[in-house]
């Protein structure tokens, strides 16, 4: 790894996110915060845009990056966002102590969405706009930001935009990788200004649409009220959100074609069309199951399973109702929905709708060939045939991801008191989803975890948000090796 070129990459996300820290630093002024805020958010955007500039300064050169070096400033430029993104909240005084804020901030930027914090709406505004911001970066991803603002980067781009972009297929709009990062930051700027005027719309204030619209679009969950969108217990808000988490769960290469006058490019992808058919299926079960056992209304129980059922699959994990008191049916189904997540491409996490219906016309395909050897079949995605190689690390992915989030629920078993706990906590921060069951519920947060637990979730939600191998491959000695 070219550790000086790796480095000087990170600075320029640090100084992303000492500007972004700066604007916080408006808000709180802005929204009179306590002095202890101001100057939370002041001396943290002083150290991180100090560090940055000191990094750049330091680094200075010509660059040229591997596919290794790609993975290196992904995985490490993100441990440096969550370190960095941390200090507001420790300076504040909001979060004490280091590794519980570095928890919040690592949610934040992976779009998890899981939180230590209650009492959410006594927070400073400076400090809640810093978090939302971790999301809105975090979404599309501040490193193919970097990309998209750096020429210099040119060719060199692409490593970090297969590292960073979520999915196994990394589609290419343009030539060039920089123009292709762009257009998907100015689709999703877009979405995020469409969204915003409609929560505004729906009641909601100028600060807390754009703080739901950044969680929203990123699918990450945190919101500014303790009880969520519950707290609005408004109709029109809930159908809008729905709209935008199954928007934010679609691959964007799918939006931009719809931008530029192809809207039935939506249903030519079978992706998409898996999704859609996953999803409303998933929703009419909850509907139907909640239906007289926790709802009188069908229309209430229409209304809390499409909600619920769109934010768990999308990984977005906002909640308007307590859905760990439903039926185990429905609890079974929203687990199952956290490993699905949105497409590739999304802003969603999880293992993605592509990789499941790839695996399934696999598995298909294998008990023709079981009972008629002789047959040559090959699995067909949008009318091309699919390599072997293509299958065979599809199906090694999902086994990876079978076995940490195995290995993770075993560990999560020494900090929690329940196996619901374990399991669901473990599944809820590698999919990046946020709320689980039982102890971290959709009424409770992370905060009883023990801070091992914490910091060890922590990095499942980067092996989650990074898929894995990013991550896994810096700890194989030829990552290393010069």
């Amino acid at each position: 790894m070219n550790i000086r070129a790796v480095s000087h990459i990170i600075s320029y996300l640090l100084g992303v996110i000492g500007i972004t820290l700066g604007l916080s630093l408006v808000v709180s002024f802005g929204a009179g915060d306590p002095l202890s805020a101001k100057y939370g958010i002041g001396i943290s955007c002083l150290i991180t845009i100090l560090t940055a500039a000191i990094v750049w300064l330091l680094t200075r050169g010509s660059i040229e990056l591997s596919r290794r070096d790609g993975f290196g400033i992904a995985t490490f430029g993100w441990i440096a966002a969550a370190i960095f993104g941390a200090l507001p909240y420790i300076f504040s005084g909001v979060i004490s102590d280091p590794i519980p804020a570095i928890f919040e901030t690592m949610s934040g930027f992976t779009t998890t969405g899981a939180s230590v914090l209650s009492g959410i709406e006594s927070i400073p505004r400076g400090i809640l706009f810093w978090r939302a911001m971790t999301h809105f970066f975090g979404g599309m991803g501040v490193l193919v930001l970097c990309v998209a603002i750096l020429p210099f980067l040119k060719v060199a781009g692409m490593q970090i935009y297969r590292a960073e972009i979520p999915g196994p297929s990394k589609d290419r709009l343009t030539p060039r990788i920089t123009a292709t990062a762009k257009l998907l930051w100015g689709a999703y700027i877009l979405f995020c200004l469409i969204e915003t005027v409609m929560l505004r719309f729906g009641g909601m204030s100028w600060f807390d649409s754009w703080c739901h619209t950044c969680a929203t679009m990123a699918t990450g969950g945190f919101s500014t009220r303790s009880a969520s969108i519950g707290a609005y217990n408004s109709v029109y808000l809930d159908i809008v959100i729905i709209a935008f988490m199954f928007i934010a769960g679609t691959n964007f290469v799918l939006h931009l074609k719809l931008l530029s006058g192809k809207p039935f490019e939506y249903f030519k992808n079978s992706e998409f069309r898996f999704y859609i058919f996953f999803w409303l299926t998933a929703c009419l079960i909850l509907t139907f199951n909640v239906w007289g056992s926790t709802y009188e209304s069908f229309t209430e129980s229409l209304r809390s399973a499409f909600f619920q059922g769109t934010s768990i699959m999308t990984t977005t994990g906002f909640c308007t109702k307590d859905f760990n008191l439903w039926p185990e049916t429905s609890r079974i189904l929203l687990v199952l929905l956290m490993f699905v997540g949105g497409c590739a491409g999304s802003t969603g996490g999880g293992i993605k709708n592509i990789r499941i219906f790839v695996a399934i016309k696999a598995l298909f395909r294998e008990i023709q060939l079981y009972m008629r050897p002789e047959t040559v079949k090959h699995v067909k995605i949008d009318g091309k045939y699919l390599k072997d190689r293509t299958i065979l690390n599809i199906c090694a992915f999902l086994l990876i991801f079978v076995i940490v989030f195995a290995a993770g629920s075993l560990i999560m078993t020494a900090f929690t008191p329940d196996l619901a706990t374990a399991v669901t906590s473990t599944i809820a921060c590698l999919g990046n989803i946020g709320p689980g069951l039982n102890g971290v519920g959709a009424t409770r947060n992370y905060a009883e975890i023990p801070q091992l637990g914490q910091l060890f979730l922590s990095l499942l939600m980067l092996l989650g948000r990074l898929e894995l191998y990013t991550v896994l491959v810096i700890f194989t000695p030829a990552f290393w090796e010069k």
